[in-house]
């Protein structure tokens, strides 16, 4: 399995990713990354998956089984906390805009069908995460506890401001935990005004597993995709300069839909460390009103 897939290997055209879990090489979780110019609209088709639909920059109009929900979106995913949509599978949904949108998907194979949902920005809960320069913002729109209108699917998003690391200690969700599923990490870079994202930035990424199977340490850039099948995964670190952000889509066969996960026991320690230092007031970045100043 190729676990690291770069912007310009993930699709043709307008989709910037085109991720199914049969190209993944596994069983549930997908990613679907759309560019739609101003006045644009396109249609498709669920099938098997649930997704969410979360506006990265611009807003949208999602029509769905008789339901139609406006997106105000975001100028960037590092200026705002945006709205969202929920829409089930075996469903036809249409997407449209006034202005011009990129769009993700992330999506998920389930078994229920559940009823179109609009998720308000102003709901999703922001946390900081971490203490001095392992501080990052965890942004909690669709996970467990706090969107449960999903079958499988789970999805947050992270801020990483540059030079900080995050996804830290390495933890995984594996058969060895008490909950098994796959994960995604979609990274956006953003360039030196913090703002814009730019292929200019990079950060790093790793992912390992105690066998050695998995032993990956990854430049990343801003488009660019890694598949967790399996394994401790993290550090991601923000190069100085240049703030990271991923979105995190996980999914798995477990009846119940969770997030627990295992630390590499070697450096779960690092945890204990955090009640001694402070937060970077950097963080948090961004709010459903806008940016933190």
């Amino acid at each position: 399995m190729r676990l690291h897939r770069p912007l310009g290997t993930l699709a043709d055209g307008e989709n910037a990713v085109e991720l199914t879990p049969d190209t993944a090489g596994w069983d549930h979780a997908g990613l679907r990354v759309l560019l739609l110019h101003p006045g644009g609209m396109t249609t498709f088709e669920t099938g098997d998956h649930e997704a969410f639909v979360l506006p990265l920059s611009g807003g949208c109009v999602v029509e769905v089984d008789g339901e139609r929900f406006e997106l105000t979106g975001r100028d960037s995913v590092f200026t705002r906390v945006s709205d969202f949509a929920y829409v089930p599978r075996d469903a036809t949904v249409r997407l449209s805009t006034k202005d011009g949108v990129e769009v993700a998907l992330p999506t998920a194979r389930c078994d229920r069908r559940l009823a179109p949902k609009y998720g308000p920005a102003e709901d999703v809960p922001v946390e900081v995460r971490g203490a001095g320069n392992a501080t990052r913002q965890v942004t909690n729109f669709g996970v467990p506890g706090v969107w449960d209108h999903a079958d499988k699917l789970i999805a947050c998003e992270l801020i990483t401001p540059d030079g900080n690391w995050s996804s830290y200690p390495p933890h995984k969700h594996d058969h060895t935990c008490d909950v098994v599923n796959e994960e995604i990490y979609y990274f956006r870079i953003a360039g030196r005004d913090k703002i814009t994202p730019s292929r200019e930035g990079f950060g790093f990424h790793r992912t390992y597993t105690d066998d050695g199977d998995i032993d990956e340490d990854v430049l990343v850039r801003d488009g660019d995709v890694f598949l967790i099948p399996r394994g401790y995964h993290g550090p991601c670190v923000a190069a100085p300069g240049y703030p990271m952000y991923y979105l995190n889509v996980l999914a798995g066969p477990d009846p119940e839909r969770s997030m627990a996960f295992c630390d590499d026991p070697a450096h779960t320690w690092v945890r204990d460390t955090w009640a001694r230092q402070d937060l970077d007031p950097r963080c948090p970045v961004t709010t459903a009103e806008g940016r933190v100043e």
